[in-house]
């Protein structure tokens, strides 16, 4: 079977995750991986903005805490390292939109199966706060009272008694609450199974998460091994050193549907918490404006992919695709169809997204007329992009039109997008950390 290492050439609709190689696909992984860890720099701003940094922190604690206890276990099954210990804890962080490799860089001390220490050698969210202002107090924030109940979600995910505690975090100064001027690593923690019985008491968010569709969705991947090499799975020992680039195939097609539901279920997560504190009306715009501006964010780091870096409709088109908001396609059946030189069609099928029970997610926003996302993914192709109502969706459920007409004004980037550009997630560069050839250790 001939792979595809990369998406140069004419757009093809037939075209899955299957048919590229593992070398593209551990590319991709990172990609998805770092825009889902990205939502955040969208959607917690906009709540900072109207609410202040206690709406901003509150919703950060909700957020995590509702969705990552829920994608948690879906890694585990999917990769297969169920498993009760700190050692299953450190797995799923190496594989998470929480700690995207490399931006968030971990690393880790297994000592024994129920302890181990980990620390950052760079952490893209500590660098992002010191760029713009290295607020004292919003430091603390983040790296105090939102990560103290998060890690601890996410740990009890794996067993109800594992915590992870700090050994030192920012802020980097010499304040009462810092750490000490640049210190570095930025910070280190250890994880550790409590001898106490107390248990983690879980958001009501996450079990409304854990009903959901998306939490139930299989995935998409063909039985066959189409191309030799690295690990199917991560039942093997710990790697302290893992990158997606050790995984087969066939797996780093789950990697990457992993990647985009857990992103998905923040989004959900994010949007039941801003409706329960401020009602349906904030919650529904704030889900909307969010996903204008992540779909934008996805665009901009997608781009870095060969054969996804012009302005024309074959490249919407692909990057319609690609985009991780739309995938896996068990849960969103979407159908892009190029129809001229300067159109294209957008359909989604019937589809579990389109019977979703989260109030105000996502999908449940689209209807016959053009959804600001859609076209706020398209313009950040091209910003003469305009989207168009279908009247005919045909075998779909719904459908749209991109047409490119140079006759019209370019579209201005919306605040969504210039709030995360703030981020330095939005250029950040990859590194290889396997040699050529030797992309992985399976």
């Amino acid at each position: 079977m001939n792979l595809r290492n990369d998406y140069c050439g004419p757009f093809d609709p037939q075209l899955m995750l299957a048919d590229f190689s593992r070398d593209f696909l551990s590319r991709l992984a990172h990609e998805f991986n770092l825009i889902g860890h990205l939502y955040d720099r969208v959607g917690q701003p906009l709540v900072a903005l109207e609410y202040g940094a206690d709406g901003f922190t509150r919703s950060g604690i909700e957020e995590w805490q509702g969705a990552s206890p829920v994608y948690s276990p879906r890694m585990q099954q999917a990769l297969n390292f169920t498993g009760d210990t700190v050692e299953t804890v450190f797995k799923n962080i190496q594989l998470e939109v929480g700690a995207p490799q490399q931006f968030m860089d971990f690393q880790f001390r297994l000592d024994e199966p129920d302890y181990g220490e980990f620390w950052l050698a760079h952490c893209g969210a500590l660098m992002d706060l010191e760029r713009n202002g290295n607020d004292t107090d919003l430091i603390k924030r983040m790296c105090h009272d939102i990560e103290d109940p998060t890690f601890d979600a996410t740990a009890a995910a794996t067993h109800p008694r594992i915590v992870m505690r700090p050994l030192h975090r920012p802020p980097r100064n010499d304040s009462a609450i810092g750490n000490g001027a640049q210190r570095y690593p930025h910070c280190r923690w250890k994880v550790f199974k409590g001898e106490d019985n107390s248990t983690f008491e879980h958001t009501p968010v996450m079990y409304e998460l854990q009903r959901s569709l998306l939490a139930q969705v299989p995935l998409v991947t063909q039985e066959a091994i189409v191309e030799a090499g690295g690990l199917e799975d991560y039942s093997g020992p710990f790697d302290p050193q893992l990158q997606f680039e050790d995984f087969s195939q066939r797996a780093l097609q789950l990697i990457i549907q992993e990647n985009a539901v857990q992103a998905l279920l923040l989004a959900h997560s994010f949007t039941r918490s801003q409706t329960i504190h401020y009602g349906d009306a904030v919650g529904r715009r704030l889900s909307e404006r969010s996903w204008v501006g992540h779909a934008r964010v996805a665009v901009e780091r997608l781009r870095r992919i060969p054969g996804l870096q012009g302005d024309d409709i074959n490249t919407m088109a692909k990057l319609f695709q690609l985009h991780p908001h739309f995938y896996p396609r068990s849960y969103v059946d979407l159908r892009v169809e190029i129809t001229g030189p300067a159109s294209l069609r957008i359909g989604i099928g019937d589809c579990p997204a389109l019977h979703e029970d989260i109030a105000h997610n996502w999908f449940s926003q689209l209807c016959a007329e053009p959804h600001p996302a859609l076209e706020s993914l398209a313009a950040h192709v091209n910003p003469r992009a305009r989207c168009h109502r279908v009247d005919d969706p045909g075998e779909a459920r719904l459908a749209w039109e991109i047409r490119v007409d140079e006759r019209n004004e370019p579209l201005r980037e919306p605040l969504e997008m210039q709030l995360a550009r703030t981020s330095g997630g939005i250029e950040f560069e990859f590194e290889r950390r396997r040699l050529p050839g030797l992309i992985a250790r399976g």
